[in-house]
């Protein structure tokens, strides 16, 4: 990919930035969020399929679960350090707002995109800062937790994707995070595979084709 800048520690995640490919492309930004094991070049070629010409940021998650990167802490599976989990989103909101300022992009123009691990991160962001992202795709991801008050994240468009064989995302935690966010105020779509957790070409196709029509393209 052209037009590479990449930071280690500058803004507190070790991350890569890929710029628009034409100036003033669309305005957008994918924040891409990568799961457990991943890391910070995992979802760029997945961001440019869903966005072609966007402008891509992709941080490594700092905390390390067995020498693997992912975005908070967990106790077990499915079960998540909620202290850990509120301090790393507040982190990741502030790298999203630093990284706006270096690197020029519009702050209100942000679309999350995360998987697993990832997903579960931005829809944490969506419930405790809202107004940080302007949209998500949220592939295969949790309940991460439930806030004590509900943000107004009215018209926010959020692409949930879910497998009917997933056994690390039983299909009603997929529904009660759809709900949660309804709840929210959030315009949530959700997308089922009759596959596992692993993501599929279809399940990829539909969130492009969404993106595009909500507008979130440009």
């Amino acid at each position: 990919m052209k037009g590479f800048r990449v930071s280690s520690q500058d803004l507190g995640f070790i991350h890569q930035f890929v710029p628009a490919e034409e100036a003033g492309a669309d305005g957008t930004t994918l924040l891409l969020l990568h799961g457990t094991g991943g890391d910070e070049t995992d979802l760029l070629g997945l961001g440019r399929e869903l966005a072609p010409g966007a402008a891509l940021l992709s941080p490594r998650g700092k905390v390390l679960e067995r020498g693997m990167p992912r975005f908070f802490r967990r106790l077990a599976e499915g079960v998540f350090d909620l202290e850990d989990l509120k301090a790393r989103t507040h982190e990741l909101a502030g790298f999203v707002s630093h990284a706006a300022r270096i690197y020029g992009f519009d702050p209100s123009r942000v679309v999350g995109v995360g998987y697993s691990n990832g997903a579960n991160i931005a829809a944490s962001l969506l419930l405790l800062r809202p107004g940080v992202l302007a949209g998500a795709v949220l592939l295969h991801a949790m309940v991460p937790l439930v806030p004590e008050e509900l943000p107004d994240l009215s018209g926010v468009p959020v692409f949930l994707s879910a497998g009917r064989a997933d056994r690390m995302v039983p299909g009603e935690e997929s529904e009660r995070l759809s709900g949660l966010l309804r709840d929210a105020g959030a315009d949530v779509h959700l997308h089922w595979e009759d596959g596992g957790h692993s993501l599929s070409l279809s399940e990829l196709r539909a969130a492009r084709e969404w993106l595009v029509a909500t507008g979130l393209l440009g």
